[in-house]
């Protein structure tokens, strides 16, 4: 029965209650639908705290600037939207606050949308102390956005965004239609939290408009938020459209940059990139015209290239809109670039990106860099570039870059955290000392926590294991997350699949710890399911026949975590009871953020030790970020010890990455059934280290580069019996690009 519902429910921010006001608190779906069909200016749903599930929450009608339509939880927080629920607001001065998306997806293309419908989007409305936590779709290639801003005025504040890790931007302000173009819209102390690498493209946090509304001015401010981990892809931030404002953010150990991708006049100014030396994390890429970037402070970064701290592109001559717009009169004034890896000048010059910068300014700015590699890097001409009493205090400069003048002089903190030159004549350079740095106690709702750094590794208590049959699988079973086993010396037989789905130590006793098993798979990696294996012995010798056999895979279903794998000091032998037996399978819609092999051993076997090749669609899927096998030694294996692949000409992400070192070969990549016919096969990987590796009698390394400036290092490796390894360009006109040093075959050097 619905019912009227007295004052007393303090509203988060103090939303004064108009006099006269209709209150309907409401207990289930059908209350609310019923409340919503006599809805007026002024009016309050207040939905009854606990758990809403499958719950299309609309929203609409004509409040006033005095008396805005308001739905708001009972309590605070206490309101969860779950399964399939989604938001959608349309009319004008609508309020929405308190609610919590969680255990669950939005069955729509977005979350929260800002329109009922095409016809009915919102104006002047807004959306506070709101919270969507892992609300992603179950398939990572399934795309969908968690925030849709349409209309005129909408505000949308003090929210939490935390892991989305389905493809599809976190938060995307539209511009498809005349109602949604210079729109005012304002997104502020918003705490964007981690979100995973995603693998492919669409893993912005936040786009504003795209590429085929890019001409038009979208006038919306970004202000005062953090981002906080967000590593979806290059891009934390694309700004596709003209007139926009981005000031007074945070970058915490996110990997990209804020990025100028399309759009003219759009200011970047005030905002701090905290890297803390974190790969890839970068500031802000500058492309089209007249762009304003100034008094922004870049610390700790490592990204190069497109991700560096700051990165002035080479456009495309007369581009289209989906391409890259000559940097003109672009305005770079009063940044602090300091402890950082790079500031790239006509980054991306090609073929096809061979319109260098004109008409801009560099100004006042302070730059400081690493002791190694080249800190300002030229790739295109730069005259049109004026540089005037910028200051260098440390790294080396490209020639073409010999305007910067360099200054000596020490740095200190100041009392927002930020690093300033000592030396009272610089006081004018760089950015401001008044500079405020925002705080994690001011973004989101102060009632729902941040969180934590995941868990890791033997994190939580070791409990002891004494071999025998079924002894490991019930101890995998009862651990929690964070736990180490510690098996005993002996034999452990395990007849059943041990599923992996938390944070999992297994720790032997050295050679003499034996895992059989008589499964088609030992581990099988789930949902929040990492391993780490540490000195044992894993016999496949009593594993049955069974297509798609492996000692560890991941699941038949997506997952929607990122995972990691380590085996260290670890020896697997006897997977031979079929013609592919391979010892880590990576299956479609997974990505593994690290897999790491150190000290290890593998022999006897028919397959591959690391697949991660299941995305073969060629969108710029793959199934690894970071693969390192170091120090191992491999004998008789009939695959590839490694298959990475990476397909598509796709630029948005930094990986896969694979550093291959120090590694014993023999015997390698001679079956009927490795069609790369290769001993390490690395398709489509962005950076590789393949170094001080000894390879007898194997098939050769094969490198094929598809897309962006791949780094490739092939240094110092000896092969006997064994061909030169193969590079192939498929999509660069010219030698490969791989920098191979010290090889040798059959002792002559390469």
């Amino acid at each position: 029965m619905l019912a009227r519902y007295g004052i007393g429910v303090a509203l988060t921010l103090a939303i004064a209650a108009p006099l006269h006001a209709e209150e309907f608190f409401v207990r289930n779906q059908n209350e609310y639908a019923h409340a919503l069909k006599g809805v007026e200016a002024g009016d309050i749903i207040i939905l009854a705290n606990g758990e809403w599930k499958d719950f299309d929450l609309v929203i609409t009608g004509k409040g006033t600037a005095q008396k805005p339509i308001t739905v708001i939880s009972e309590e605070a927080g206490k309101v969860f939207l779950t399964g399939q629920s989604s938001l959608r607001i349309g009319g004008e001065h609508i309020l929405v606050t308190g609610l919590v998306f969680k255990d669950g997806y939005s069955p729509r293309g977005e979350v929260i949308s800002f329109r009922r419908s095409k016809d009915d989007q919102a104006r002047n409305s807004r959306v506070t102390e709101v919270v969507i936590d892992h609300f992603s779709k179950p398939d990572r290639t399934d795309d969908d956005y968690w925030v849709g801003i349409y209309g005129k005025n909408n505000r949308f504040d003090h929210n939490s965004l935390v892991g989305k890790t389905n493809k599809g931007v976190t938060l995307a302000v539209r511009l498809d239609s005349a109602e949604s173009r210079d729109n005012g819209h304002r997104i502020d102390h918003n705490y964007f939290g981690p979100r995973p690498v995603l693998g492919s493209n669409g893993g912005e946090t936040i786009r504003i408009g795209t590429s085929q509304y890019s001409m038009y001015n979208s006038g919306t401010i970004v202000e005062n938020n953090i981002f906080d981990r967000c590593d979806g892809e290059v891009e934390i931030v694309s700004n596709k459209s003209g007139g926009n404002i981005y000031r007074g953010n945070l970058f915490l150990r996110s990997r990209g940059t804020l990025t100028l991708r399309h759009g003219d006049g759009n200011l970047v100014e005030n905002n701090v990139f905290l890297g803390h030396g974190k790969d890839y994390t970068g500031g802000i890429r500058v492309i089209n015209r007249d762009q304003i970037v100034r008094g922004n402070y870049m610390e700790g970064l490592r990204g190069t290239g497109f991700s560096s701290a700051l990165t002035v592109m080479n456009g495309v001559p007369n581009s289209p809109v989906n391409r890259y717009v000559q940097v003109e009169n672009a305005q770079i004034e009063r940044n602090t670039v300091i402890d950082s890896a790079r500031v790239t000048l006509g980054a991306g010059a090609d073929e096809e990106r061979s319109a260098p910068p004109a008409k801009s300014v560099m100004r006042a700015n302070l730059l400081g860099g690493l002791d190694t590699g080249t800190f300002v890097e030229v790739d295109a001409d730069i005259s049109g570039i004026q540089f005037a009493d910028n200051a260098v205090i440390k790294g080396d400069v490209h020639s073409d870059a010999a305007a910067l003048r360099r200054v000596d002089t020490a740095m200190a903190r100041a009392g927002n955290g930020l690093l300033y030159p000592a030396d009272p004549a610089l006081a004018e350079i760089g950015a401001p000392r008044d500079l405020k740095v925002m705080q994690l106690a001011e973004v989101g709702p102060d009632w729902w926590p941040k969180p934590e750094a995941e868990a890791e590794f033997a994190s939580g208590t070791t409990t002891m294991v004494s071999a025998g049959e079924g002894t490991l699988a019930d101890a995998a079973a009862s651990a929690a997350t964070g736990d180490v086993l510690q098996l005993a010396a002996g034999e452990y037989s395990v007849d059943q699949t041990i599923a992996v789905t938390k944070v999992l130590t297994i720790k032997g006793a050295g050679a003499d710890t034996v895992i059989r098993f008589t499964r088609p798979s030992l581990f099988d990696l789930q949902q929040g399911g990492n391993l780490q294996l540490q000195n044992l012995s894993i016999d496949g010798s009593m594993a049955p026949d069974s297509v798609g056999n492996s000692v560890i895979r991941t699941g038949s279903f997506p997952i929607q975590s990122n995972l990691i794998l380590e085996m260290d000091g670890v020896s697997v032998s006897g997977l031979t009871v079929n013609k592919s037996f391979n010892v880590l399978t990576i299956g479609k819609s997974v990505l593994a953020d690290r897999i790491a092999i150190r000290g290890s051993s593998f022999a006897d076997i028919t397959g591959t030790i690391v697949s991660a090749s299941a995305e073969t669609d060629d969108y710029g899927l793959y199934n690894v970020e970071y693969l390192d096998i170091v120090d191992s030694r491999f004998a008789n294996v009939g695959e590839a010890v490694a298959n990475v692949y990476r397909g598509g000409t796709d630029e948005s992400t930094f990986g896969p990455s694979v550093t291959f070192t120090g590694n014993t070969l023999a015997n390698i990549g001679k079956a009927a059934t490795n069609a790369e016919g290769a001993s390490l096969y690395l398709n489509g990987v962005q950076t590789a280290d393949v170094a001080r590796n000894t390879v007898t009698g194997s098939a050769p390394f094969k490198v094929v580069h598809t897309v962006g400036t791949p780094v490739t290092r092939i240094r110092d490796n000896s092969f006997a019996k064994t061909p030169a390894p193969v590079v192939t360009e498929l999509n660069y006109d010219g030698p490969p690009r791989a920098a191979m040093q010290g090889n040798s075959v059959d002792g002559k050097a390469l």
